[in-house]
């Protein structure tokens, strides 16, 4: 058997263990720091409420954790940006506001979103502290600024990968993985099927803890065995459509961009400085980790019941990492206005038109149980003119099934909404700004066979 404790070189190896971020056992914080100028990195060490730089840090073990070096081709080019070093910032307040300048200068967005993505910015410094996130998302054609947001907003995150300079999707689970930081992307960059097939299994695994991606790898002997790839973390999209999944369109704070001539003041190019800009809020926002980190936590006193759950899935935690009572009384408004917003949009939805006709037969009817039949007919009368189609029993079926997540059910020969879906088409009345008298279910008869619609 091969003795692997002959060389001195081998076991000097097997005890640096390159690392990029680390929580010790006692809490101490560990980061990477990267000095370009000087070609460096190190680690900043946060332990007892202060700060100090090592080269490495020994464990009890035995093993060393080194920093990446500084020639490393990922922190060379910037495909991942790190700190220099911690710097101070203030109150909460001061940073939030130096953040929103940086944005509001170099990226246009509509108040509330840009708002919107300066808290989004300073809850990825801390998200690995919450088990579940949202992404920001942006929307449009090329030439609408996706790139600009994605460079702007992304230069600020926690430990940024900028994937769109990769070849294939195949580096990305591995950046993810090792870096632990925030993946900005840009759906475009892959236009094979496979590739984005890929890029979507990345984002729908990666919104949540305990979600990982299992790839085949080869061991060297010619073997392949399942490697699980953590891939949860913020991450930054820019797409010129809607996502075919609609669970992954959900998990996304959307901004549509391009809907209004470019703000004056935003520069065609992005200036040289915005980069030193950019490294000096990174430095900052690592101290803001360093002082925060071990009090974030859900806060559900902060759950606000005026929205829906997703909007209090990622307004929750950012309230949460914030002490400031005036930020948090603005941004508990934001996220009614997005809610606002949101409502507004789907108002102009065919999912919309759909929940209207239902809410109009139920305030209607005495009966609580409606047929497809009669909803098709009344979409018809009412927005049939609207669409090239026919309007078909099937197709209000599958609206009802795919896109608002109802599940008709035959019941002697004819597809209703069953009795057990009330609760949901009562939340979904009011995500959709139908704000009536909820409507209790009628005790169960006899349901029939019951069997999906078309």
């Amino acid at each position: 058997m091969e003795d692997r404790q002959t060389t001195p070189d081998a076991a000097q190896k097997a005890r640096n263990l390159p690392t990029v971020s680390a929580i010790l056992d006692d809490g101490t914080i560990v980061e990477t720091l990267y000095d370009a100028a000087a070609r460096r990195t190190a680690f900043a060490v946060w332990q007892d409420g202060t700060w100090r730089e090592e080269a490495m840090i020994t464990m009890d073990t035995g093993e060393r954790l080194v920093p990446y070096s500084a020639s490393n081709n990922l922190l060379k080019h910037g495909v991942v940006l790190l700190p220099s070093r911690p710097e101070e910032y203030g109150t909460d307040a001061d940073l939030v506001g130096e953040i929103r300048a940086f944005l509001h200068r170099y990226v246009d967005l509509n108040f509330v979103y840009e708002q919107i993505a300066a808290y989004y910015v300073l809850f990825a410094w801390v998200y690995d502290r919450f088990n579940e996130l949202p992404y920001l998302r942006v929307r449009g054609d090329a030439g609408s600024g996706k790139s600009r947001f994605l460079l702007t907003v992304g230069s600020l995150c926690y430990k940024p990968i900028f994937a769109s300079g990769a070849s294939t999707v195949s580096p990305i689970f591995r950046l993810i993985d090792t870096f632990r930081g925030t993946l900005v992307v840009d759906e475009s960059d892959w236009k094979q099927t496979d590739e984005r097939a890929e890029v979507v299994k990345i984002l729908n695994n990666g919104n949540g803890k305990g979600f990982p991606v299992l790839r085949s790898e080869a061991n060297g002997k010619g073997e392949f065995n399942p490697r699980a790839y953590v891939v949860f973390g913020p991450k930054l999209i820019a797409t010129r459509g809607f996502f075919d999944d609609h669970a992954l369109e959900s998990r996304c704070l959307t901004e549509d961009m391009g809907q209004r001539p470019l703000r004056d003041g935003i520069p065609i190019n992005l200036p040289e400085v915005a980069a030193d800009e950019a490294r000096v809020l990174r430095n900052k926002l690592l101290l803001f980790r360093f002082r925060t980190f071990h009090r974030c936590r859900v806060n559900e006193d902060l759950v606000d019941r005026t929205i829906e759950p997703r909007l209090n899935q990622v307004f929750v935690p950012l309230l949460s990492v914030i002490d400031d009572s005036a930020i948090r009384v603005e941004l508990r408004e934001l996220a009614r206005r997005y809610q606002h917003d949101l409502v507004t949009e789907r108002g102009m939805s065919t999912e919309a038109q759909v929940m209207d006709v239902i809410n109009e037969l139920l305030l209607l009817s005495d009966e609580p149980r409606l047929s497809i039949k009669e909803i098709a007919q009344q979409f018809t009368e009412r927005y049939g003119d609207e669409y090239e189609r026919k309007v078909t029993n099937k197709w209000i079926g599958g609206i009802l099934r795919k896109r608002l997540g109802l599940k008709p059910q035959r019941v002697h020969g004819t597809f209703v909404i069953p009795l057990e879906d009330l609760p949901r088409l009562n939340r979904l009345r009011d995500k959709f700004g139908l704000a009536t008298a909820e409507v209790a279910a009628a005790p169960a008869a006899n349901e029939g066979t019951s069997g999906d619609v078309g």
